[in-house]
């Protein structure tokens, strides 16, 4: 009797198309996927100027070129000529200071980006998390309290784009309302206006 039961039932599972054996489950990253050439080329760039080889810091640079003329064109006009003045005159805190402001011209683009898509999850948190990024890699050279400010902020935006939940269970939807407050104080901080 208890075979038949067995059998009726795996003869079920495989008519309702469910899998008979066990499959890993598959987790997925709620990282920032993807290279950033301007994070990574902020490596190289600063090791080179470190060294005091600045060949290699023209190399770095190059890297990150595509990034810069970007910004450049669309974010802040005069980004690349900051950093080939810099690289030009050898001057590292003419380097660290245009790489603060690509920092945080990307924080805010990042958040533009995932105030534009906050409706889609995956993407808004994925934006939020390479603004983070960004700021993780200048967090030392700013001020105490603006960085706090900021990493609060940022973490309210994060707080803000909601959560879909594991199969709905949790789900939270977004808040604009609270993602523009977080935004607009990190706008405030870098004296730009929300």
């Amino acid at each position: 009797m208890e075979r038949t039961i067995l059998v009726l039932m795996i003869v079920a599972a495989a008519l309702a198309g469910m899998p008979l054996t066990t499959q890993p489950a598959r987790a997925y990253s709620y990282a920032a996927a993807g290279a950033e050439p301007l994070l990574d080329g902020r490596e190289a760039l600063f090791s080179a100027v470190s060294a005091g080889n600045w060949d290699a810091a023209k190399t770095a640079l190059s890297g990150m070129q595509a990034e810069l003329t970007y910004l450049d064109q669309n974010e802040d006009k005069g980004i690349s000529q900051a950093f080939d003045a810099a690289i030009s005159a050898k001057d590292p805190k003419a380097i660290m200071a245009a790489f603060d402001r690509v920092a945080e011209d990307e924080i805010v683009r990042r958040l533009n980006g995932a105030r534009d898509n906050l409706k889609d999850y995956q993407s808004a948190k994925a934006l939020v998390v390479k603004a983070q990024r960004f700021y993780t890699a200048v967090a030392a050279d700013l001020p105490p309290d603006q960085g706090k400010t900021i990493n609060t902020a940022l973490q309210q935006a994060l707080d803000a784009i909601g959560n879909p939940g594991v199969f709905g269970v949790g789900a939270r939807a977004a808040d604009p309302d609270a993602f523009a407050a977080a935004r607009a104080t990190i706008l405030k901080v870098f004296g730009k206006t929300p």
